[in-house]
């Protein structure tokens, strides 16, 4: 796109504007009026092809397609992890989910880790969560609960949710909500920006839904969008989790993908939803709402459209690239793209800078992507990193919990049975000292235009990938031989960032 894009001085949004008046209360009150509103958006499972903006044969999502054609799209926006937990946690800490323990989905944050909840509320924002939190129970007695880091109300699950979803408020006894999964957490959201709204305070919503994570139902008009599908579609079968069992069964791709195709269209109107009410009560302006998912494509959804190599569980681009598009009229008047590499990370420090609060003294692994929405076509030149931790590999059998158990036990009920039950339990140990066995594991690095991938499926005799991401989007030419000392290079740099990586799991950052 030939596009230009108009923006609000940052000042006018920082907290250290400087006020001639000597009334304190008057003074934070004019501060935060001009602090723009903020509204997080997470798909669950929703991988970078499953939207129509990115030419998906199938899948119907005009919400999320107006909003990459009238805001900021990002064609290259990365999930922090191929899976979700981990994912979730960079985006509300900045930081690798590594250096907390959050390795894989499952295992919860650590209690002293900072939020963008935090930082907001420091600011004057009114925070809260709704829907799918999956870094910690949701119950009032769990330290990584959304209340314990940061947010001042939360309507939650421990994990994913279905159509009448079981969600606990503010941590207290679950209870059902009748209604289409994402239109109920939308519906609580609506609610809370009007009480902020009510209270003149600048709010934070962050809005994790269920969708599309198996297992897929949807509502008859949506299952109806989907009937067509084509007949070679019915010819292979997936595995997959059993709404009525919990167990998993064998069905026909295009059974499922009709069920959760019309997941995604659920999800997409309810965002609709949202724009139309931030619309009507004159919020639209100066609120940024941004939508990304939280890993790639998952094997039940089959690789419909998928143009990217692997999927979800994987470095290469299938599992870490994601949808991400961002709203602000104020700042962001007309259309524009960005092909810089960004990430879930750059969460926190972007809403650090335009609220004017001071990052945590601890790494940070993002950057602040504000410059982007100055210049679209400026590049990242800080390095990007992945890495698939192997805690099997690492703790012993009797490992030491850093959190009491019996806090890391949920309650919010869910359609699937793992380990014999229809709860999830959380996990996270003490890591008291670095050895040289610590550092395997699937990683990659991105720099300028490359990729390299230590650990993955096809490296060279030298045991490395590197990839040529902008004119190789596939990842299906191996350069790691014809660039033998940029190998070098990115793997010393890798190794770095590995070493402080495993100094913040030892508990160094809190001291």
């Amino acid at each position: 796109m030939n596009t230009k894009i108009h923006t609000i001085g940052i000042a006018s949004f920082l907290l250290t504007i400087t006020f001639s008046c000597t009334n304190a209360q008057k003074e934070k009150l004019e501060d935060q009026e001009g602090l723009p509103n903020i509204v997080l958006l997470m798909g669950d499972d929703h991988g970078w092809d499953e939207v129509g903006y990115n030419g998906h044969p199938f899948v119907k999502t005009p919400v999320l397609d107006e909003m990459a054609s009238s805001g900021l799209r990002f064609d290259r926006f990365y999930s922090g992890h191929p899976s979700c937990s981990p994912t979730r946690g960079s985006l509300l800490t900045g930081r690798h989910p590594n250096r907390y323990g959050t390795f894989t989905p499952g295992w919860s944050l650590r209690p002293e880790e900072v939020t963008i909840a935090h930082l907001l509320k420091e600011a004057g924002y009114a925070t809260a969560h709704f829907g799918k939190w999956h870094v910690g129970p949701v119950k009032t007695d769990s330290p990584t609960s959304p209340g314990a880091m940061g947010f001042d109300e939360w309507l939650s699950h421990d994990n994913f949710f279905e159509m009448d979803p079981v969600l606990s408020r503010n941590g207290e006894t679950p209870k059902t909500i009748e209604g289409e999964g994402s239109e109920v957490v939308i519906d609580e959201t609506l609610k809370f920006i009007q009480r902020s709204k009510n209270t003149n305070k600048p709010f934070m919503a962050v809005v994790w839904f269920g969708s599309p994570h198996e297992p897929y139902s949807g509502l008859p008009e949506d299952l109806a969008l989907y009937e067509n599908l084509p007949d070679s579609l019915a010819n292979r079968n997936v595995r997959l989790t059993s709404n009525e069992t919990g167990e998993q069964v064998s069905r026909p791709l295009r059974d499922v993908l009709q069920e959760r195709y019309a997941e995604i269209t659920a999800m997409d109107r309810a965002i609709g939803k949202l724009r139309t009410f931030l619309k009507e009560n004159n919020l639209q302006e100066n609120t940024l709402v941004m939508y990304c998912g939280d890993n790639g494509t998952p094997p039940s959804a089959a690789r419909t459209g998928l143009t990217r190599r692997e999927q979800k569980g994987s470095l290469y681009e299938g599992g870490i690239l994601v949808p991400g598009v961002l709203e602000w009229p104020a700042a962001i008047k007309e259309p524009v793209s960005t092909s810089a590499v960004s990430v879930t990370s750059d969460l926190l420090p972007t809403l650090a800078e335009l609220t004017g609060q001071p990052l945590p003294d601890r790494p940070i692994d993002g950057i602040s992507l504000v410059p982007f929405f100055h210049e679209p076509a400026k590049q990242r030149t800080e390095p990007l990193y992945f890495w698939q931790f192997e805690p099997g590999e690492v703790f012993g059998k009797n490992p030491e919990p850093y959190i009491d158990p019996e806090l890391q036990e949920g309650t919010t009920p869910l359609a699937k049975i793992m380990a014999g039950k229809f709860t999830r339990s959380f996990r996270n140990y003490k890591y008291k000292q670095i050895s040289e066995n610590d550092y395997s594991g699937e990683r990659a690095m991105m720099k300028d235009q490359f990729k390299l991938v230590v650990g993955g499926k096809t490296p060279d005799e030298s045991g490395f990938e590197l990839y040529d991401i902008q004119n190789d989007p596939g990842e299906e030419n191996n350069l790691a031989d014809q660039y033998p000392e940029m190998v070098k290079e990115m793997q010393a740099e890798l190794r770095g960032w590995q070493e402080s990586v495993l100094n913040s799991l030892t508990e160094a950052d809190y001291k």
